[in-house]
């Protein structure tokens, strides 16, 4: 194949791919939005995150059924069906079963949907990698072509961090996420075919959220006086969120795929349920959690958050070690926003104009970038999500830098002497 031929078969499979993953993350966000209605009769949005005006008792039902029909589903997927593939054994040539991995997606979004705690965030990412990968099978099948080895995994980095972008409306955070925790190189061609996938999925996407924020925050620039919560908080969240990164590891490494996870997974969802009988933010992927702690002005509130976002931590790692399955981007902002907000109240009392929802944020990034070992993809997702002022860049940048090098002294200990 000649190298125009090449450049021309990977500019149609860009769009073509790009509308597709948009798609598909359209139509999980619907499937999302349908299951929310069903069992906990609300529409989720940045000012009404979670579902506090039900019964405890409600809630108790959503998470309990929930868990129940994930766990058969998922048990059922692991002991009946072909084996699902992650994206990575993706990248490396394995073949992700299309009906397999759209019964895993689907299940994903239905466990988040009616309350359990992980991120929904992998369900479009693996869509989108399994979409490229049919693409891909058809080119081969009826044209004939084959891509080079390189342009395989570029194609199927690039749709996962597309259907990411059709997800939370962040075409850089998409990007990123491509080029920086999967494709794992930067080259000019690289960034065209994500960046671009990704603004396509992003469009499409669109076409039922909008361009509103996912996150609800406050307004105005951020000041220079932010460098005071940035030099506590990045090296805070950096600890954190490097314990938090070896707890998913070690959740996925142990995660149960045999006949216990018939009673692990509905077990942990009954321990959730129970929480959100008083405290409904626990439920979901993070940001009913994140967002009220971003808007807190009450500092009687502080030490409710940060019980908060520690149950949101244990119930999470434990939902994936008992078998769930899903992000883990999401759940780390809700748990960053509390850190923040709660340090942002304590450097208030000695700097007044310390911003409490600019420190929510800072702590947000920082210890998204240590738990996913990726600084510019997290810089980028909060910038995007929340719709930050250009000021938001120079903090965030610090923050996520002096988070990740600290984290990098837990994590790869002997690299740090």
């Amino acid at each position: 194949m000649s190298k125009s031929h090449e450049n021309f078969i990977m500019t149609i499979s860009t769009i073509v791919l790009g509308i597709v993953a948009g798609t598909g993350s359209l139509l999980l966000g619907a499937f999302l939005d349908l299951i929310e209605s069903l069992f906990l009769n609300f529409n989720e949005t940045a000012t009404h995150p979670f579902a506090g005006l039900i019964s405890p008792a409600h809630r108790m039902l959503s998470l309990v059924t929930g868990g129940l029909v994930a766990a058969v589903v998922w048990w059922l997927m692991r002991t009946r069906m072909k084996p699902a593939v992650g994206i990575s054994k993706a990248l490396d040539g394995q073949e992700m079963p299309v009906t397999t991995t759209i019964v895993h997606v689907l299940t994903q979004i239905f466990f988040v949907a009616t309350g359990g705690s992980v991120g929904r965030e992998l369900a479009p990412r693996e869509l989108g990698a399994m979409l490229a990968q049919t693409w891909q099978r058809l080119l081969k099948r009826f044209r004939h072509i084959e891509l080079s080895d390189d342009d395989r995994r570029l194609l199927i980095a690039s749709a996962a961090g597309a259907g990411f972008a059709g997800v939370y409306i962040a075409p850089i955070t998409g990007a990123m996420f491509c080029l920086e925790l999967l494709y794992k190189k930067v080259t000019g061609r690289a960034v065209a075919v994500s960046l671009t996938m990704s603004s396509i999925a992003m469009l499409v996407g669109s076409l039922l959220r909008g361009f509103h924020p996912y996150y609800a925050v406050g307004s105005g620039a951020f000041s220079a006086t932010s460098v005071f919560v940035v030099l506590i908080l990045g090296p805070l969240c950096g600890i954190l969120g490097a314990y938090f990164r070896q707890a998913f590891q070690w959740a996925n490494q142990h995660q149960t795929r045999d006949n216990h996870l018939l009673w692990q997974l509905p077990a942990v969802a009954v321990v959730t349920g129970l929480i959100a009988t008083t405290f409904p933010q626990i439920m979901g992927n993070g940001r009913a959690l994140a967002q009220p702690a971003f808007m807190n002005q009450s500092v009687n509130l502080i030490w409710l958050f940060l019980i908060g976002g520690l149950a949101k931590a244990i119930v999470t790692v434990f939902s994936l070690r008992a078998g769930a399955s899903g992000g883990t981007l999401t759940p780390s902002i809700a748990i960053g926003a509390t850190i923040g907000m709660a340090l942002g109240f304590a450097i208030h009392l000695f700097v007044p104009a310390i911003s409490i929802w600019q420190a929510g944020i800072i702590g947000a990034a920082s210890l998204l970038a240590s738990s996913q070992q990726a600084p510019l993809m997290a810089l980028f997702m909060l910038f995007e999500v929340c719709h930050l002022d250009h000021s938001a860049l120079l903090p965030l940048g610090l923050g996520v830098a002096l988070a990740t090098t600290t984290s990098h002294v837990i994590l790869n200990p002997s690299r740090s002497h």
